[in-house]
């Protein structure tokens, strides 16, 4: 199909619509994954600016550095491990379902873990966050890491999903925990005004993997109809009968971002011996004039 990415399949779902779901739908030239072979930052403005939905830069981390991201992940003493909700191992700190300071305590907790994970060469999240900011800057757009009472927001996560269900992570989407009354005063709630980008890195996913996307980012009357209005999770797949979704085949060394308003889901690795690794973070304009990043 000409309107969608290499390497995105475009699945139309002919059930019937769930009556209690509505939303927001794109087109067929905004529900894709436009694909580049090397950074541009133009294309995640794109994304940014709700312009389309999503962007893969394919094969962009070399194998050296996410063999070294995954060694020191793996063997970091701040690895921690997440439960039922979604399965798997994380380095760094999370905000859902969390107090301001809770997030902030637990950000400065890993931080020194974290920074010596991300210490190898060509580290990516890093890379791409300062082109981005260089991409900006000429326009007096300012981008930096999310702040709350003089603290830094963590710099990114490391995850390894270990979920084998249907969905290593079900069905969701980020804007319910950005308005979580438990973070009333925090910035990145601003962005929920605007676009929420998610981030993420792939360093292995096996042989197989991928994102699912639906075509929809729901409204705040759905949300609350589903008991989602502040969690954004999870979305039941009968909900989600009768709308339009893609499958992004995600490969190591792959970098993409995608509109994380709209419902998506993590495909679960078949291979019980394999391994999904990730580096990840959220992003969005607080206000015309700066673009901030947290986990």
């Amino acid at each position: 199909m000409n309107h969608v990415a290499i390497g995105a399949a475009l699945r139309s779902d002919r059930g019937s619509r769930h009556p209690d779901v509505t939303g927001w739908e794109g087109s067929q030239e905004y529900f894709r994954f436009v694909e580049a072979e090397e950074i541009r930052p133009s294309l995640v403005m794109d994304v940014l600016r709700g312009r389309q939905l999503g962007v893969v830069f394919r094969d962009v981390v070399s194998a050296d550095t996410r063999e070294a991201l995954i060694t020191n992940f793996l063997t970091s003493l701040g690895r921690r491990t997440r439960g039922a909700d979604a399965p798997g191992e994380y380095l760094g700190a999370y905000h859902y379902n969390k107090t301001i300071d809770e997030y902030f305590d637990q950000t400065d907790a890993v931080r020194a873990d974290l920074d010596a994970a991300l210490d190898v060469p060509s580290e990516p999240l890093g890379a791409l966050y300062r082109q981005l900011g260089e991409a900006l800057a000429p326009s007096g757009i300012e981008f930096r890491p999310a702040r709350h009472q003089g603290r830094e927001a963590c710099a990114g996560i490391f995850r390894s999903w270990l979920g084998q269900r249907d969905f290593a992570l079900d069905p969701h989407e980020d804007r319910g925990q950005c308005e979580d009354p438990k973070q009333v005063g925090f910035e990145i709630q601003q962005v929920t005004r605007h676009h929420i980008v998610g981030l993420n890195i792939c360093l292995d996913n096996g042989s197989d993997g991928g994102l699912t996307v639906w075509n929809l980012r729901p409204d705040e009357a759905t949300r609350a109809r589903l008991g989602v209005r502040y969690t954004g999770s999870p979305y039941a797949i009968d909900w989600l009968t009768g709308i339009d979704r893609l499958l992004l085949d995600v490969r190591p060394g792959d970098i993409y971002l995608l509109n994380a308003g709209h419902v998506h889901a993590v495909e679960p690795v078949r291979d019980p011996d394999a391994r999904r690794v990730t580096l990840s973070g959220i992003l969005g304009f607080t206000d015309d004039t700066t673009v901030i990043a947290w986990t």
